[in-house]
């Protein structure tokens, strides 16, 4: 696990050294639905919320705006991603690096459990996405959320564009994970939301863990 977490980190510092710095600017015509989730969220106030693979912190700025008084934490492999998150947010929010298949927040935040979770076009870059949302939900507190939102299968769109889109992906080794709907499904001990967005060019779920 240390050594595939330590070239996975590597390969998103490699890819990101430079892109980070118009990151938030390029991805805003193509990261589609990260708004939708954000809107559907509700925290209550004082809730802890978590990103998972935070990158920039572009989501957790705009939730901390949307939503005040809530608590806000981002994990995410690379370190060239948490220096634009660190510059973003500041104290507003806590950040660390650490791998979205394994980690422990109580070492790194103090704060073992959490009232929302956010995955947010993580899933499709992360070779192990079926381990990183059983362990977003081990760290969900009973009753809480987790928030996905990421590239769908383009059902709906001309075969044309999928395959253009899906070429154009593979080259920054991102792939959509069209079983996504059927994992969450399996999950045992939730009630899940899940909605295809914009004709399948992206898909979003809400996943809420049973109460104890």
């Amino acid at each position: 696990m240390a050594d595939s977490t330590t070239h996975h980190g590597a390969l998103m510092d490699g890819i990101y050294r430079r892109q980070r710095l118009i990151y938030d600017v390029t991805r805003k015509y193509y990261l589609l639905g990260r708004d939708h989730l954000i809107d559907q969220m509700h925290p209550e106030p004082g809730a802890h919320i978590l990103e998972i693979a935070c990158g920039t912190g572009r989501n957790l700025d705009l939730i901390g705006r949307r939503y005040p008084g809530r608590v806000l934490y981002g994990v995410d492999i690379s370190s060239e991603m948490l220096i634009n998150a660190h510059n973003k947010l500041g104290a507003r929010a806590s950040f660390a690096q650490g791998d979205a298949c394994a980690f422990d927040p109580e070492t790194l935040f103090g704060q073992a459990r959490f009232d929302h979770i956010v995955m947010s076009y993580s899933l499709s870059m992360i070779p192990d996405w079926q381990a990183a949302i059983a362990e977003a939900l081990r760290h969900l507190e009973p009753g809480g959320t987790l928030h996905i939102v990421d590239f769908g299968d383009q059902a709906r769109l001309p075969r044309w564009f999928k395959a253009g889109l899906r070429n154009w992906l593979a080259r920054f080794h991102v792939t959509p994970r069209d079983g996504l709907a059927d994992v969450i499904c399996a999950q045992t001990g939730v009630e899940v939301t899940f909605l295809p967005l914009y004709r399948g060019y992206a898909q979003y779920a809400r996943v809420t863990k049973s109460p104890a």
